[in-house]
């Protein structure tokens, strides 16, 4: 049975820092596909020569387009599903689940990212250059977070 693993965390909390130090990649790895919209804004950003934080209100919709774009063909091949978006609400996870067609019958693990102490996390945002996540949709996201739950529909719950 294929999985869908939801990396859910606050920007800066290391999801994606958690992916590329995975072993994804070794000689055992299994097919899987890793889904973002940041992959797409980054590379929109790179090719225009602006910086994501430049781009990222104007290319949003078409990055969440393409990702989709993403999921559908892992979905269409069987393929694990790593999704690196924030996912801190309830909804925002409902709106992953529904976006995997029912016959795919996807195991769905939620990997939950602690929000790190404010100095910490303050200081890991910005240290992204050009990627600059206004601090109260930060804090908003903070303030919203919602623990995931098997009864959400996850077999398994991760904590990082």
């Amino acid at each position: 049975m294929p999985k869908c693993y939801q990396l859910i965390g606050v920007p800066g909390a290391g999801k994606s820092t958690w992916y590329k130090n995975q072993l994804w990649l070794g000689e055992d790895k299994k097919d899987h596909k890793y889904v973002s919209t940041d992959q797409h804004v980054e590379g929109y950003a790179k090719d225009q020569g602006k910086t994501y934080s430049e781009v990222f209100t104007e290319y949003m919709p078409t990055a969440v387009q393409q990702m989709m774009v993403n999921v559908n063909m892992a979905a269409a091949l069987q393929l694990d599903i790593v999704w690196d978006q924030t996912s801190t609400t309830i909804a925002s996870r409902a709106r992953k689940f529904n976006a995997l067609p029912p016959s795919t019958n996807y195991e769905h693990i939620a990997i939950v990212f602690t929000t790190p102490d404010l100095d910490v996390l303050k200081a890991r945002l910005a240290s992204r250059p050009g990627k600059e996540v206004p601090w109260a949709v930060v804090q908003g996201m903070i303030d919203n977070f919602v623990m995931p739950t098997l009864e959400e529909g996850f077999t398994e719950i991760w904590r990082v």
